[in-house]
């Protein structure tokens, strides 16, 4: 199977000019001499390499805070689209790996909601971005219909969505019903829309390094739900809009469901 084929949906493109570069495989590798290419440097000062898995009892982010290896098995994807969004957000993936390391616990201390609201974000968080206020609005009140059916041309002209966890990335190989990211939401100008896709994947770097270094996300709750196959173009059924009547993949959220008659 080609790359092309593999890799076909739009949510994607974040990683493409890696994926350009690469076998239609996860060969570790391959990414590992490609990011000796694009030097990363954790927070203190670490060079980012990719190294196979190590024996040695060490927690997987003290690794990186201490030598800068980030463990990658061969041949498993999770591990390679992790490595390739170290490529293509590494200011994120920095501020995420030193978050986690500060949030660390006393020793038989509990693991603390902190860290698994950056583990949610790392694994299947993306970035949502749109110059219109009211499509985010219709977002966060869980009003698919709304916003992808009646509203679909003003999604596909004035919403962009970027995908950052990996394990997301993974599950996009073969998506299925009811695959859900963890989204943050933000406000951009109709200019910023007209960027090209690598100035606005350094934007969205940027940015959403700066809003998980600062500690405003510390609950897995603080991400909002997203179906992702109910984004405009990932899936031919949501072509029509019956296809949001699922309303076990297109649920009403937790506003709507408090205020539904008994």
């Amino acid at each position: 199977m080609s790359a092309a084929s593999i890799y076909a949906s739009s949510l994607f493109d974040p990683l493409r000019p890696w994926l350009d570069r690469l076998p239609p495989a996860p060969d570790a590798q391959a990414v590992a001499d490609l990011a000796a290419q694009f030097p990363i440097h954790t927070a203190n000062g670490r060079r980012v390499s990719f190294v196979p898995p190590r024996p040695d009892g060490r927690i997987y982010e003290c690794r990186i805070w201490e030598s800068g290896e980030v463990e990658t098995r061969p041949d498993n994807w999770h591990d390679f689209f992790n490595a390739l969004v170290w490529l293509s957000f590494p200011r994120t993936k920095v501020a995420v790996s030193g978050a986690h390391v500060r949030a660390m616990q006393a020793p038989g201390e509990a693991r603390g909601m902190t860290r698994d609201a950056l583990t949610h974000f790392d694994e299947c968080g993306m970035v949502v971005l749109s110059s219109r206020p009211e499509l985010l609005d219709l977002l966060r009140d869980f009003r698919w219909k709304e916003l992808f059916v009646e509203r679909r041309v003003e999604v596909r002209r004035d919403m962009r969505f970027v995908i950052f966890g990996h394990a997301t990335y993974e599950q996009l190989l073969k998506p299925f019903r009811g695959l859900t990211a963890k989204a943050v939401l933000h406000e951009v100008s109709a200019a910023w829309l007209q960027m090209d896709a690598s100035a606005q994947r350094a934007a969205v770097d940027e940015w959403l390094a700066a809003e998980l270094a600062s500690g405003r996300y510390t609950r897995p709750r603080d991400f909002q739900p997203l179906p992702l196959l109910g984004i405009p173009g990932v899936t031919p059924d949501s072509e029509d809009p019956a296809y949001y009547d699922d309303t076990w993949q297109f649920r009403p959220g937790r506003r709507a469901a408090a205020t539904a008659p008994a």
